[in-house]
C-alpha cells in the first residue's frame, strides 16, 4: 500500500458535492424581477429584487438600424428588497431590449 496517498471525494451522477448541498445556494430562489419599456429611442427597465442575495443586472439594447450601435449598460447591483432603474438608448428605433442577471 502506498503511504501518503491523497484521498479523493467522489460523488455519484446526479448528486451534488457536500459543499453545495450544505450551502444550499443552488436551491435558493434568485433573480430580480424586471419590467422594461421602450418610448421612441429610449429604453427603461426597473428591476426589483425580493430575495436575500444580491443580483447584478444589466440592460442590453439592440438597435433597429444597421449603423446604430447596440449597447449594454454597466452592471448594477440590486440588493435585497431594492429596486434599481436601468436606462439606455439608440439614435433611432429600438429592435429589442432584455436584462441579464448575475449572482
Amino acid at each position: 500500500m502506498p503511504v501518503g496517498g491523497v484521498s479523493e471525494t467522489r460523488t455519484a451522477v446526479g448528486e451534488e458535492p457536500e459543499d453545495a448541498a450544505r450551502d444550499g445556494r443552488e436551491d435558493r430562489p434568485f433573480g430580480a424581477e424586471c419590467r422594461s419599456s421602450v418610448q421612441g429611442s429610449t429604453a427603461v427597465a426597473y428591476c426589483h429584487n425580493p430575495y436575500p442575495e444580491s443580483d447584478r443586472v444589466r440592460l442590453h439594447i439592440e438597435c433597429d438600424r444597421w449603423w446604430d450601435v447596440d449597447s449594454d449598460s454597466r452592471p448594477v447591483t440590486a440588493g435585497p428588497a431594492t429596486t434599481v432603474r436601468l436606462t439606455g438608448r439608440c439614435w433611432k428605433e429600438i429592435r429589442a431590449v432584455w436584462v441579464s442577471h448575475q449572482r
